[in-house]
């Protein structure tokens, strides 16, 4: 079986010039990460959004460094670098539009959309909770994957675009909106990519988008999807529903924040326990993990995908870096967690609990619970049926050095505030 992946995104304006990434690889490592990913890299348009890709063979002049060439090519080294600390490279693979100013608009007019009078249009999104709300984003271009007038051609682009990304050492893609591709080229990418580099990880970001479009997606030949745990307030249904819908596609990969949410620690006032609490959480809810640089520190400013700078790095608020070290190693070798396996609530107890039991697969060859305690104010209380638990140990990572131990007597388990614990074999 495949270790899960664990990922720790490395937002590169935030990182600074490619020459200071191998000394985050070496700390990144150290805390248990697999796997780092980083968002676009490329020389950017007049916006200057790292997702507004002006030139894809050239750098972002942030990222170069002194005396180095802006050629893509700089990245080899690094790249290498990483891998050596032990950690697999994700980048962001985005296929689905341009910079506004990307000479190919010029170039390859066929390649994108336009309106009526000619026009390139600019993606646009509509809120899924207001169909009122659109959003377009005038700095870019939207690329016409499936109708363009060279389909071939646009599509052998973009083929020759990821084996040169293959060529510099990346081994795994992070797809952007890639409900808005059509599945058919997102199989033909992967397809090239497996025959190149068969260990590779292709994740598809569908955060937002119908299920409908995810389960057109299926077929491509995804590793992981990305789920919406991180929005779930651990009561209503939607979340478990959309882990037992989506879990018959492809694994997932949940996260506490991302570089496209408000950190964490700023829509909690700097809370260590809930820190802790959705770090857990997303470890114990799904095959993979995500997290963003910062959060291990307590990070509040949000990342800004034009305006983020090395200077907006962060005075630590707290350190939790051995925090996540325990959580990401119980994660990699205990097999209820290594897998997307199946969750089921468990009759809400009175208060703050909640349980969820979690198979590591449909036939429940492992089984355990996961105890949340929602508040962070206050303790909850949860007395566990000793057929769930016999056998079991309770594990509870967001207690710094507590090792695992028998479940206490009576099955009666008190969480500290906002804590998550675990009810599960011996491992």
């Amino acid at each position: 079986m495949r270790p899960p992946p664990i990922i720790y995104n490395l937002f590169p304006t935030l990182a600074g010039p490619l020459d200071t990434w191998a000394e985050h690889a070496q700390r990144v490592a150290g805390m248990g990460f697999n796997w780092l990913y980083v968002n676009p890299v490329h020389a950017p348009g007049f916006s200057g959004s790292l997702y507004a890709i002006k030139d894809h063979r050239r750098l972002h002049p942030a990222l170069v460094p002194a005396g180095e060439s802006a050629e893509l090519g700089t990245l080899r080294p690094v790249v290498a670098a990483i891998r050596e600390a032990g950690l697999g490279v994700i980048l962001d693979l985005v296929v689905n539009h341009t910079a506004r100013d990307n000479p190919l608009v010029t170039r390859r007019p066929g390649w994108f959309r336009r309106d009526a009078s000619g026009r390139v249009q600019s993606p646009s999104a509509i809120d899924p909770a207001d169909a009122d709300r659109v959003t377009t984003w005038g700095d870019l271009a939207e690329v016409d994957n499936a109708g363009a007038a060279d389909r071939e051609g646009l599509w052998a682009y973009w083929e020759a675009l990821t084996l040169a990304y293959l060529d510099l050492g990346v081994t795994g893609f992070r797809c952007d909106a890639a409900y808005k591709v059509p599945a058919e080229l997102w199989r033909r990418l992967i397809g090239r990519v497996k025959e190149r580099t068969p260990s590779a990880i292709v994740l598809a970001e569908t955060l937002g988008c119908r299920l409908e479009e995810v389960e057109a997606l299926g077929e491509a030949g995804f590793d992981y999807l990305y789920n919406s745990s991180k929005w779930w307030d651990f009561r209503e249904p939607w979340c478990l529903e959309q882990h037992e819908l989506f879990r018959r596609i492809a694994p997932s990969v949940s996260f506490p924040e991302s570089h496209d949410t408000e950190r964490l620690a700023a829509e909690t006032d700097g809370s260590e326990a809930v820190q802790r609490q959705r770090y857990a959480f997303a470890a114990a809810f799904s095959a993979g993990l995500q997290t963003t640089v910062g959060y291990e520190y307590g990070f509040r400013r949000r990342l800004h995908v034009v305006e983020t700078r090395p200077a907006d790095w962060e005075r630590p608020a707290f350190d939790l870096c051995r925090f996540i070290g325990r959580m990401n190693a119980l994660k990699r070798r205990h097999p209820l967690l290594a897998g997307e396996g199946v969750l089921r609530p468990v009759d809400r107890p009175p208060g703050d609990a909640v349980v969820l039991e979690r198979w590591s697969d449909a036939s429940g060859r492992h089984r355990g619970l996961v105890l949340v305690n929602t508040s962070r104010l206050g303790a909850a209380d949860v007395t566990l049926a000793p057929e769930a638990v016999a056998g079991r140990r309770l594990w509870r990572p967001c207690r710094d050095g507590e090792p695992a131990a028998g479940v206490p007597a009576g099955a009666f388990v008190r969480l500290d505030p906002a804590e998550v614990a675990l009810v599960m074999e011996a491992a």
